[in-house]
């Protein structure tokens, strides 16, 4: 079996650090302590955890929950639809809610967060990404806040991944 060659470094982790740091400044003052974030599984993980904390450096103390969405599977293109896997498990009703995701490429998978996430009550929904590839035709939602402006490559680390591999990489690079 012959090896891949390792994706190719696009940011680092230490930049990853500061377009963290440099989101969360503009997101405290948009939300509150009672807000709920919920991040998208599987791949929102790593931003979520990293802008909670980065949050608190802010002086907020968001809560937080999952919504568990698949539009990919392990392919490298959406499946054109989203189907929810796991729900919402804590009240959302009267609460600001911020959705935090990996990557923003065709949207489907946010826009059905913001619907899920209204539909259960919250008073705001307001909607982070990490990374918001380009893409070529008009998507019915963009996030509110992005990290980063990723260009149009097949990423992997930092949550992104190659049919579940790479997620863990420190950084994210480019597999094409």
């Amino acid at each position: 079996m012959t090896q891949a060659a390792p994706p190719e470094v696009l940011l680092s982790e230490p930049e990853i650090a500061k377009r963290i740091e440099a989101v969360a400044k503009l997101i405290a003052p948009r939300i509150d302590d009672e807000t709920v974030a919920v991040v998208l599984l599987t791949g929102g993980i790593w931003f979520a955890a990293d802008l909670s904390r980065a949050l608190s450096r802010n002086g907020r103390q968001v809560r937080f929950d999952a919504l568990w969405l698949s539009s990919y599977r392990d392919e490298r293109a959406s499946l054109g639809r989203c189907e929810v896997r796991a729900d919402l498990q804590r009240p959302m009703a009267g609460r600001k809610a911020l959705i935090v995701d990996d990557v923003f490429d065709t949207g489907l998978s946010l826009s059905e967060a913001v619907r899920l996430v209204a539909d259960a009550g919250a008073s705001e929904v307001w909607t982070a990404v990490f990374a918001r590839k380009p893409w070529p035709e008009q998507r019915a939602i963009e996030p509110d806040f992005v990290a980063w402006e990723a260009p149009a490559r097949f990423l992997v680390g930092y949550g992104m991944d190659d049919g579940g591999a790479y997620r863990g990489l420190p950084y994210i690079g480019a597999m094409d």
